[in-house]
């Protein structure tokens, strides 16, 4: 019987000439990933378990970036307890203030993530690395602090849904849309512990950046992972960035699927997500002229240059409306110093956003832009959940960055082409 892309890396990853769905192995880890809110937890279990060493200093990442620059006291803790940990184990890869970014978005910029391998992270969208051709899944802390103490972990070889992609997206349309799109036909559970593998001719149509945000989100289907195969786009983005051999795997022809569907690119509309699921979706024609208080532009789902470059075009030339607040983040410091370079800063600032440092911050309702009770956001972050980014009776309206700009301009929620 063949296997999936995600069953072959998982075979070689367990030292196995084959897997199949729902078997039980053991995998060698080539990264462990955890972040200034699930790290100190992870540190914890690994010193009370009696743990004093690392597997590999090289293949561990402690990234800093949902609540730093720290916006409080126990944030601040919480971020000494990281640096602690990375200087006594001498991290290579530890990501501080100045040198951080939104650790979806420096992972694969620092070309620590890599076709074939396979990557553990203590954040749930931790599955975005599949864009690169990689297996990678969000894990608990316990799991993060086993992981960097013995290079292994446990998987339960999930099945999958095959994901063709036929045509190009239209003006407006980008990965964002594709993935809420997806996330609407099959629900929120749809791919519970199942590979999300995208396919077809399509694909070759889609940015790096698109597919990133696309295997970003593949968690809120229930995905266990989601993953594009390698093409020449693929490896035009590694080049310069991963120095290391790599293997690149494929499907098989006679792979089995638990299911097949397809997408047709071209047909897309601009698609929203309305409170409080990302499956409440309707496309932006359907639903614009909802009144918002805050837009941001940003996140592991949309902080790259492309995401900004979108944003920017929109807003270029045109104001904020009064009474929003438009918040920018760029994903890394090095997206925010090429939006520097391409004037795209000064497009934001001109048209009355702000630009925030590289953080999760607003995501997660934790600071650079928490609401207020009832207030209304079209943000291009991954969750609009109860309370998510603010009190209970605030909402969420998850949108592509060009719906996201286009609404802070007129202060409802808008649809780009009519603008």
């Amino acid at each position: 019987m063949g296997m999936t892309m995600t069953q072959k890396i998982l075979a070689r990853s367990a030292g196995l000439a084959s897997v199949e769905a729902g078997q039980l192995i053991e995998g060698k880890l080539d990264l462990v990933l955890g972040n200034d809110i699930t790290t100190p937890v992870a540190i914890t279990e690994f010193e009370k378990a009696g743990l004093s060493s690392v597997f590999d200093r090289d293949k561990i990442a402690i990234v800093l970036d949902h609540s730093t620059p720290c916006k409080d006291i126990k944030s601040a803790q919480l971020c000494a307890a990281c640096r602690q940990f990375a200087k006594k184990h001498a991290i290579t890869h530890f990501y501080d203030v100045g040198r951080m970014g939104i650790e979806h978005a420096l992972l694969p910029e620092q070309g620590l993530t890599a076709p074939g391998e396979v990557i553990i992270g203590a954040d749930s969208h931790t599955c975005t690395y599949g864009a690169l051709g990689a297996f990678s899944t969000g894990v608990g802390s316990t799991d993060m602090a086993a992981g960097m103490a013995t290079g292994l972990a446990w998987f339960k070889v999930p099945s999958a849904i095959r994901v063709n992609l036929v045509g190009k997206l239209g003006r407006f349309v980008s990965g964002k849309d594709v993935i809420l799109h997806l996330i609407g036909m099959i629900g929120v559970d749809g791919a519970l512990y199942q590979s999300l593998e995208f396919t077809g001719e399509g694909v070759a149509s889609l940015e790096m950046d698109d597919r990133f945000t696309i295997c970003n989100m593949a968690i809120e289907a229930g995905a266990k992972n989601g993953i594009f195969p390698i093409d020449d786009k693929t490896l035009d983005y590694l080049k310069g960035r991963v120095d290391r051999e790599f293997t690149t795997f494929e499907a098989d022809p006679d792979a089995q699927y638990a299911q097949e569907l397809t997408i047709d690119l071209s047909a897309l509309r601009p698609t929203v997500a309305f409170p409080h699921l990302p499956s409440n979706t309707r496309t932006v024609d359907e639903a614009a002229g909802k009144p918002i208080q805050q837009v941001v532009i940003g996140s592991c789902t949309n902080g790259r240059l492309k995401d900004l470059r979108e944003a920017a075009d929109v807003l270029r030339g045109r104001k904020v409306a009064d009474g929003v607040r438009c918040i920018v983040i760029p994903a890394t410091q090095q997206i925010y110093l090429d939006a520097m370079a391409e004037d795209l800063v000064a497009d934001f600032i001109q048209a009355g956003a702000v630009v925030s440092t590289p953080t999760c911050g607003p995501c997660l309702g934790g600071h650079m832009g928490v609401l207020s009770d009832g207030e209304w956001a079209v943000s291009t972050t991954n969750r609009n959940f109860v309370g998510r980014m603010g009190p209970t009776s605030s909402m969420i309206i998850l949108a592509s960055p060009a719906v996201a700009a286009a609404s802070a301009v007129t202060g409802v929620l808008t649809d780009p082409a009519s603008l």
